[in-house]
């Protein structure tokens, strides 16, 4: 797995360097060109990725990266969490998450239902207030706000 992230991050901080160079990554006469930091931070990506992978190879291990169990408690935040966000485009934020709150009390904290419909509600008529009241910053409302008039 460690191979996977360097090469990755190796990867990434390619991309960070040719598309510096592209912007240009010197210094020109009134200071420093667009691509200037983000081609050193581009370089220091690819050493340490480079470091990694090395450090990697030369390790030999049978132990497995992971283990059932432990997959099987990340993928219990992981797949709700990837359904939450692909439920905003849908359903706005603020149900998106009611719901995602609603499921996760009742499913894993294992919470009565009046004390899960409290939270989660409670939790998102909060963040409504607080950023399309007090910041005036409009979030993305799904048909349900829209049809009570909040949209």
């Amino acid at each position: 797995m460690e191979m996977v992230v360097a090469l990755l991050v190796l990867l990434l901080g390619s991309v960070v360097v040719f598309d510096s160079l592209r912007l240009g990554a010197s210094w020109a006469d009134d200071g420093p060109q667009a691509g200037y930091f983000p081609f050193y931070i581009g370089v220091i990506l690819c050493a340490t990725s480079l470091y990694t992978l090395a450090g990697a190879l030369r390790m030999r291990s049978d132990v497995s990266f992971v283990s059932t169990r432990a997959l099987r408690l990340v993928l219990t935040v992981l797949i709700p969490t990837v359904v939450y966000v692909a439920a905003i485009q849908w359903l706005g934020l603020y149900v998106s998450s009611s719901l995602f709150i609603a499921a996760f009390m009742w499913r894993l904290g294992r919470y009565r239902i009046p004390l899960v419909a409290a939270v989660s509600l409670g939790v998102s008529g909060a963040l409504f207030a607080m950023f399309e009241i007090w910041f005036t910053l409009p979030l993305p409302k799904g048909p349900i706000e829209a049809a009570l008039g909040f949209g």
